[in-house]
């Protein structure tokens, strides 16, 4: 089935884990998708397989922490296409320090491409899908928005401020017919994922697949998500089927959080 036939989606974090597996499912359902990501290479890569899916796509850089290149970046897009029917907000990092040991520019690096790349993300859209009186925004954030682990200050406050600007943002938008929501993924086996289990697993005195098996045995479901199960997440509420759901912060995580 292919529901986004003709639509435009964009996805920040495209190269890599939630983003990439997110690019590939609007390009199997038939959207135009422009990737977006510091790490060219492999945008370029991510782009060039959506494109083989039979759709057009661009590889745009993006710093989502940097306004000047965020607005330039959607400016492509609408120069290319003229529309954006939905947005994937999924460019993000993951650090890890005890309060005590939490440095500034740490927490500061943190805000600027967790919380406030969303922001500018979800303003670049914004304007358009008001026009359009129509579009979805997806913001991911995470199950630690909603609960927290030892060590993760700003990854968490982070994550809960991307929340927090979700609600807004739908109450902003929801008069013009857009839908804005975001997902919570928890534990999904990424490479960003993996380097925390090599860190945080190393802290512990475990091995980064020691790690993971921990983790996969704390989730009811006795395992860790694919990329591809939080993907279906997103084409679900860009669809025509969640257009009276909006605002909501849906947990993606095997029941991490509800346990």
């Amino acid at each position: 089935m292919k529901r986004f036939v003709g639509q435009v989606a964009v996805i920040t974090g495209g190269a890599s884990g939630i983003g990439k597996a997110c690019a590939l499912r609007f390009a199997e359902e038939g959207a135009n998708v422009a990737v977006m990501d510091i790490s060219d290479e492999n945008n370029a890569a991510v782009a060039e397989a959506c494109r083989e899916l039979g759709v057009e796509a661009l590889a745009l850089h993006l710093n989502a922490a940097d306004e000047e290149n965020v607005n330039s970046a959607f400016k492509a897009v609408l120069d290319r296409w003229g529309r954006i029917d939905v947005l994937v907000a999924a460019a993000g990092i993951h650090s890890s320090s005890p309060i005590h040991e939490l440095p500034l520019k740490q927490w500061q690096r943190a805000m600027d491409i967790n919380l406030t790349g969303v922001f500018l993300c979800n303003r670049a859209v914004a304007e358009t899908m008001m026009n359009q009186k129509s579009g979805s925004i997806i913001n991911i954030s995470s199950m630690a928005g909603k609960t927290s682990f030892p060590a993760t200050s700003e990854y968490s406050a982070t994550k809960s401020g991307v929340i927090g600007l979700t609600r807004s943002v739908a109450m902003d938008l929801a008069p013009y017919g857009v839908t804005v929501n975001a997902i919570c993924p928890g534990n999904t086996l990424t490479e960003m994922v993996k380097s925390v289990a090599a860190v945080i697993g190393g802290r512990d005195g475990l091995t980064a697949e020691e790690w993971l098996a921990m983790r996969a045995n704390d989730c009811p479901m006795k395992r860790i998500a694919e990329p591809w199960e939080i993907a279906g997440v997103t084409a679900f509420l860009a669809s025509k089927d969640s257009r009276y759901l909006t605002g909501q912060a849906i947990e993606v995580d095997g029941g991490m959080v509800l346990a």
